[in-house]
């Protein structure tokens, strides 16, 4: 099974409580993510042994249809049959964090049991549907793992998905050369069996500490 793969990254800080976390985004500047969910990152050490980012307050998975890579309707809450759901928002043309993020999830999985990697289903969401089409998405993904689910729809949709599970959406940022980049929180939330985000890892996240936490999971919700 291949699992390999390599925005440029800006420090996206959340300051909630006493914990410090940043995102990593594809806009070349710093911001301030939203966080309507008002989730709060622990800095006590969590129950389960998770070693990335958890929330005191867990995010809800929302109940929208999107659309996979073969044009098919996907519902982030009926379409997503495994104990455990990674969810990442990013877009093909995203020129080092996103292939980064989806390399190091991939090589994480294959540290796992095939049994465990068969428990976990990774969603990537693109930010970018104008230019991420169903086919251009499957191309990208296959390149990580072709068992990657590819997502697109509205960008109103994304966005509003995206602000659900806390993370910022920027949208188009012209750039010099006349193309353009999308800013995005660069996160991966992990979703339970009950369609709660408890934890998320940052774009930094070391494939070992993601191979743990994954496993732990799937452990916790079979």
């Amino acid at each position: 099974m291949s699992r390999t793969g390599a925005c440029r990254s800006a420090a996206v800080l959340l300051l909630a409580a006493v914990a410090l976390i940043a995102l990593a985004g594809c806009s070349g500047k710093d911001e301030k993510p939203d966080n309507p969910g008002g989730a709060i990152i622990r800095s006590s050490q969590d129950p389960n042994g998770l070693r990335g980012a958890t929330l005191d307050r867990p995010y809800a998975m929302p109940a929208t249809t999107l659309t996979d890579t073969g044009g098919n309707p996907f519902n982030l809450v009926t379409s997503t049959k495994k104990p455990v759901t990674l969810v990442f928002f990013g877009y093909t043309n995203c020129p080092d964090v996103c292939p980064t993020v989806m390399a190091d999830v991939a090589s994480a999985l294959t540290k796992l049991d095939e049994q465990v990697q068969d428990q976990i289903q990774v969603l990537f969401i693109t930010t970018d549907p104008a230019r991420d089409t169903g086919p251009v998405i499957r191309k990208y993904l296959d390149r990580f793992d072709p068992a990657f689910v590819g997502l697109t729809g509205s960008l109103t949709s994304i966005k509003d998905v995206a602000k659900a599970v806390g993370v910022p959406v920027e949208g188009m940022q012209k750039l010099p050369s006349g193309g353009y980049e999308v800013g995005h929180g660069a996160q991966v939330i992990g979703f339970g069996k009950n369609d709660k985000a408890n934890v998320l890892w940052l774009s930094n996240a070391a494939i070992g500490d993601l191979a743990h936490d994954f496993g732990k999971l799937v452990e916790v919700n079979r």
